[in-house]
């Protein structure tokens, strides 16, 4: 009896393992060309990313046919959805290199220009409709929009295991950023991120102040003069 119930438990692990490796989407591909052509600093190499483009589209193909399911976890979720925005954003570029600036494009967040599950899909639906639903505000400083006043692209894949303490690392390198925030405990000087997602920062109760002093090293006073970047 004890070794049937032994039987039992076994087979009921084995499951469940199978189960969690169906449902995990390997980002390694991904991973192994971000490590390649984007540096520690955030700085990217497009043409690095055209010539290993075999690997690239074949990460686009992953992600055009595994779209994330209802098993799947939040973190996995989350995730997927990021390296998809940072991903696609990525082949906008590229496909329409050389560019001096994505904003030379015609309505590049508003454009549907891939497809995930036979679905065409733009960048702007990925981040509001999407992500912006996680309603949790560290995305913002996930997702890369190639231009210098977003967040600088992390060299990783982001996966279900790190993505918690990859958003809280992202959202402690922006804010304490001094090309893109200026904190003083009398005197902020923050990125227009913080007002154009104003309410998406209002989490637990708190403010804009509350989420930055979360995160930065000089802690915003109680009546700072405050401006824009």
């Amino acid at each position: 009896m004890k070794l049937s119930k032994y039987i039992v438990i076994v087979v009921m692990m084995l499951f469940i393992t199978q189960t969690q490796a169906q449902n995990a989407f390997d980002h390694s591909t991904w991973d192994q060309a971000l490590l390649l052509n984007v540096s520690d600093e955030g700085k990217v190499d497009y043409n690095g990313f055209m010539r290993d483009s075999s690997q690239l589209y074949k990460y686009f193909k992953q992600l055009s046919d595994n779209k994330p399911k209802e098993s799947w976890t939040r973190e996995e979720k989350l995730a997927y959805w990021i390296n998809a925005y940072n991903a696609y954003t990525i082949k906008l570029i590229i496909d329409s290199y050389p560019l001096k600036s994505i904003k030379d494009l015609k309505d590049p967040w508003g454009t549907k220009f891939f497809k995930i599950d036979g679905e065409w899909h733009s960048l702007g639906e990925l981040e509001h409709k999407i992500l912006r639903k996680f309603n949790d505000p560290r995305i913002h400083f996930a997702i890369n929009c190639a231009s210098f006043s977003c967040p600088v692209v992390w060299n990783r894949a982001y996966t279900g295991d790190n993505v918690q303490e990859a958003l809280d690392a992202q959202a402690k390198k922006f804010i304490n950023d001094p090309t893109r925030n200026t904190i003083t405990s009398t005197e902020v000087n923050v990125s227009k991120i913080f007002s154009l997602y104003k309410k998406d920062f209002k989490v637990n109760g708190g403010d804009v102040k509350d989420f930055i002093n979360r995160y930065a090293k000089v802690k915003i006073g109680k009546q700072p003069k405050k401006g824009y970047k």
